[in-house]
């Protein structure tokens, strides 16, 4: 089998389980927003069965398990195919160990949650990890798509100065605020600020408990705009087309992202927009880590060539 051939299947089998990976996320969202998350009070087995009675709460939790079960089968063959042969192990086998070990630990949470009875710190601790599990599966996808194309093709131009620090900045900022909007869901703070932009009626309400945690989402979720926004526009002039691509969109998603979140606060919480609401920022994670990640690739900048516009 050829090196490519190696390349592409690695890349199919990471992309389908980092498709299936984003799916479990948001179905979590909706176990944490329906209450479902100890209507089966009992792990591995529901109720003590393999198949429940189906009722609503136990359905949600039930399935979220099964598709935690699929993204296991997924992830095996995904790091099977990069052990079982030498060009993808060479360079993916640690990527491949990495997110068993990932899963492993998001498995033993998933128990904990059960077994604590929803302690928001497990609870939070999970979906950490679920997104840290997501990233390293987009980033084989990526690194494997990349090394499986043809020796010819273009490698995007060179890197312009300064982009790649404030893409990884950005891809590390989505990725607090996503675990800090996990807190604030699992320590029931989402409501804490039953309006906005103002909290409780005041510019400057008391900075403690609940609401300290509310307005620590809030006030990130305002700095993340900014660099999202200068490091779009940097993204938007790359001569990478993919980049450019992302460096246009991420504003627009994040803007999505700050009218969901107020929505989320003016109709209650609802279990839709909740779902949204994370499903968005996994999204704008992702896109900002394969941004990162192609900007990597490229070759630095000749300094003659600084500051020389992408036609």
């Amino acid at each position: 089998m050829s090196s490519q051939r190696s390349f592409a299947v690695a890349t199919r089998l990471a992309t389908a389980t980092s498709v299936l990976m984003f799916a479990l996320i948001i179905i979590g969202s909706i176990v944490r927003t329906t209450g479902s998350g100890l209507a089966c009070p009992d792990w591995p087995l529901c109720h003590g069965q393999l198949i429940p009675p189906m009722q609503f709460n136990i359905f949600i939790e039930w399935f979220h398990r099964l598709i935690a079960l699929f993204v296991g089968l997924l992830l095996f063959s995904t790091a099977g195919w990069v052990f079982a042969h030498r060009e993808t192990r060479a360079r993916y086998g640690g990527l491949a160990a990495l997110s068993v070990a990932l899963y492993f630990s998001q498995a033993l949470l998933g128990a904990l949650t059960v077994w604590k009875l929803l302690d928001p710190s497990v609870v939070a601790g999970h979906l950490a990890m679920a997104l840290l599990l997501f990233c390293t599966l987009v980033t084989l996808a990526v690194a494997s798509h990349r090394d499986g194309r043809d020796a010819t093709a273009e490698h995007g131009g060179s890197r312009p100065s300064g982009l790649l620090p404030l893409l990884g900045f950005t891809t590390a900022l989505v990725y607090a605020q996503a675990v800090l909007g996990g807190m604030v869901s699992t320590n029931h703070a989402s409501l804490a600020c039953p309006d906005w932009p103002r909290c409780n009626g005041e510019w400057f309400p008391p900075f403690e408990g609940l609401v300290a945690l509310q307005i620590s989402h809030r006030l990130l979720a305002y700095a993340l705009t900014i660099v999202v926004v200068v490091a779009g526009f940097m993204a938007g002039r790359a001569e990478d087309t993919v980049v450019r691509y992302i460096g246009r969109l991420l504003p627009r998603l994040l803007l999505l992202q700050i009218a969901v979140g107020v929505a989320n606060v003016f109709m209650g919480i609802p279990v839709w927009v909740s779902a949204v609401h994370l499903g968005n920022a996994a999204l704008i994670l992702a896109l900002s880590l394969i941004a990162t990640l192609r900007v990597a690739a490229m070759p630095a900048a000749s300094p003659a060539l600084v500051g020389v516009p992408a036609r």
